[in-house]
Order: structure tokens, then sequence, then C-alpha cells
């Protein structure tokens, strides 16, 4: 049997995918890996209001202030910053509408309906097992008090 570059602590560019647009090999994307840049993506739908917002966002397109009443506890800056966030990595699209008063609408793209989805399943399970997850706890504190 032998030994694999995480037995050993070596670092490697990793395998190689199809042929991206400077016609060298595409490197195959592994969240494992450090600089990864699959991570920040992962931290941006992850996060506590890049999940919420693109759940709400599974329902329908939103106002900014509708949506901000929907994700109770978020500030107007957090919600913005998310927002922004989340279209410039193409899972939100804003629709600023040239009427006065100005009208901006929310809405998820098809890559954010697909995140959304996978997010949204996770949050769920979640509320299900918030009782098994504080009894764990309460027997872990008890075990060391």
């Amino acid at each position: 049997m032998g030994v694999s570059e995480r037995d050993t602590g070596a670092v490697s560019a990793g395998p190689v995918g199809p042929v991206g647009l400077s016609g060298l090999p595409k490197p195959v994307q592994d969240v494992n890996q450090p600089m990864c840049p699959s991570r920040g993506v992962l931290e941006h739908v992850t996060s506590r209001w890049g999940v919420l917002v693109l759940a709400a966002l599974l329902e329908r397109s939103y106002r900014f202030s509708e949506l901000r009443r929907t994700i109770g506890g978020v500030s107007e800056k957090m919600l913005a910053q998310t927002l922004q966030t989340l279209e410039r990595d193409g899972f939100v699209h804003r629709d600023a509408k040239p009427v006065i008063p100005p009208r901006v609408d929310y809405s998820l793209t098809p890559l954010g309906t697909e995140a959304a989805e996978q997010v949204w399943a996770l949050a769920r399970w979640t509320e299900r097992q918030v009782d098994t997850v504080q009894a764990a706890r309460a027997a872990y504190d008890e075990a060391r008090a």
C-alpha cells in the first residue's frame, strides 16, 4: 500500500481537468486545498445571512426592505453587503427599475436557485435536529461539570 500525499503532508497542484481558456489544463477544484477558490464561494453561500437571503429568494423576488423584514435580525448594512456578494458571485440578480421612487428587486439566478435549494435543505434539517443537538450539548456539559 502506497503513502498518500495526505499522509506525507506534501502539497501538489492537484489533478488537472479540462482545458481552460489559456489552452492549459484547468486544475480540478478541491475545497480541502488551502488556496482553492471554492472556499470563498462556500463561505458566501453558507454564511448566516447568505443562507437566509438565498432561502428567502427561493420563494420569490423581493425588494430590499421586504427582504430585510423577512430575514429577522439582519442589519441594513449586512443585508446590502450580502446581496452585493451574492450578486457578484452570480447567485442573485439585481433589477433596478428607472422609476421615481427607485425600485430595486432581487431574485435568484439559475445558479442561485441551485445553491439555495442545497443550503435550504441543510437549514431545514438543522431546524429538525435542534432538540437532538441541545440534548447532546447538555450531556456534554454535564459530563465535564
